[in-house]
C-alpha cells in the first residue's frame, strides 16, 4: 500500500523550499538511522543540484552499528555527499557538523562571509533537536508528533554559519510499499495513516528474519515462532494483551512491538540496508515505468475512441 500524506503547509514548504535554494550554499538532510532510504526525500536531491550535502544519520544510537557504517560508505559514492552517524542523545557527535560545513564550502569561510546551509528532513526525525543542540538554545520546537515544524525559519548560530529550518516534508507519494511500512513502523507517519496491525505484522515478519536472536531474548520465547502473526500472539500471550475468553488482543500486541522497537528496548535494529535498497529502487522504477506505461496506452485508446465516434 503505498501511502499519500502530503499536508497542505508541506506544499507551501515545498514552495519556499524552492525559492530560497539558490541562495543556499550547502544543504543538510537529516536521515533516520534506521531507516536511510526510505527517509530520504527525493525530492531533495532534486531541489539541491549540485550543492554539497551532509547526509546526518540521526537515531544511530537506535540503529544496528554494522549495518549504519554500511550506508555511510554507500551514501559517500554520490558526489558532493558526505555522511555521518549522530545522536541527538549524545551531543557530542554533533561537534563536527561544523567544520564539515566549513570543510565543504571553503570559499565562503575564506571569504569570512557565513556558510548558508538549509536543513531538510521528513516528520519527526529529529531535526529540530539538532538545530537546538547546535544553536546551543531552543529555538526550533520539537515533539514526538510528526510534524512540529510548520514554517522555515532562519538561524544564525553564530559561529559562521547560518541555518534555514524548514518543516519536515515527505513527497507527494511513497511508491515503494515497503518504505510506507517503514515509516510507519518508526513513526515518521502518524499511526492513524496505515493499519496498526498490519504495520507491527509487517515489522514482526522482518524481525523474525533479519534479528531472530533478538526477538527470542527481548520476549524470553522458547523458540521462534513461524510467522508474523504466530510471533504477535505469542508476545500477547506473554505480556497479559488479553481480551476476555483468553483471546489475543492483537492491537495491544502489536503496539507493544512497536513501541519496544522505536524506544530500542528490542535492540539496535535497522529496517533496511544498502542491497535492499538497491533491489527496491530496480523494483520500484520497474512499477512506476509499467504504470507510466498503461496510463499511457489507455489515454491513446480514449483517443482513438474520440477519433472514431466522429468518423461516424
Amino acid at each position: 500500500m503505498a501511502i499519500q500524506w502530503y499536508p497542505g503547509h508541506m506544499h507551501k514548504a515545498r514552495k519556499e523550499i524552492e525559492k530560497v535554494m539558490p541562495q543556499v550554499d550547502l544543504v543538510i538532510e537529516v536521515l533516520d538511522a534506521r531507516i536511510p532510504y526510505s527517509s530520504e526525500n527525493p525530492m531533495v536531491s532534486t531541489f539541491r543540484g549540485d550543492k554539497p550535502c551532509i547526509k546526518l544519520l540521526n537515531k544511530s544510537d537506535l540503529a544496528d552499528p554494522a549495518i549504519t557504517e554500511q550506508w555511510i560508505e554507500y551514501l559517500e559514492q554520490e558526489q558532493g555527499v558526505k555522511a555521518m552517524a549522530v545522536s541527538t542523545l549524545q551531543p557530542g557527535s554533533l561537534k563536527n557538523i561544523t567544520d564539515l560545513c566549513r570543510k565543504l564550502v571553503p570559499s565562503r569561510d575564506k571569504i569570512e562571509k557565513d556558510i548558508r546551509t538549509m536543513i531538510m528532513g521528513i516528520p519527526n526525525v529529529g531535526k529540530s533537536t539538532i538545530i537546538n543542540t547546535l544553536a546551543g538554545r531552543v529555538i526550533a520546537k520539537t515533539g514526538n508528533e510528526p510534524a512540529v515544524t510548520k514554517t522555515q525559519q532562519r538561524i544564525n548560530l553564530k559561529n559562521g554559519i547560518v541555518l534555514s529550518d524548514t518543516p519536515g516534508i515527505l513527497w507527494p507519494k511513497v511508491d515503494n510499499e515497503s518504505s510506507s511500512y517503514r515509516l510507519a513502523v518508526t513513526g515518521a507517519i502518524k499511526d492513524t495513516a496505515m493499519e496498526y496491525e498490519d504495520v507491527a505484522m509487517f515489522a514482526a515478519e522482518y524481525f523474525l528474519k533479519a534479528y531472530p536472536e533478538h526477538i527470542v531474548e527481548r520476549y524470553k520465547l522458547d523458540e521462534l515462532p513461524r510467522d508474523d502473526i504466530s510471533l504477535l500472539e505469542e508476545i500477547g500471550r506473554k505480556r497479559g494483551a488479553l481480551r476476555p475468553g483468553g483471546r489475543i488482543d492483537l492491537h495491544k500486541a502489536s503496539e507493544i512491538v512497536l513501541h519496544e522497537f522505536r524506544s530500542g528496548r528490542t535492540g539496535l535494529l535497522s529496517l533496511e540496508s544498502p542491497a535492499m535498497a538497491e533491489v527496491e529502487k530496480v523494483e520500484v522504477a520497474k512499477m512506476i515505468a509499467e504504470k507510466e506505461a498503461a496510463k499511457k496506452a489507455k489515454k491513446e485508446q480514449e483517443q482513438l475512441k474520440r477519433a472514431g465516434k466522429r468518423h461516424r
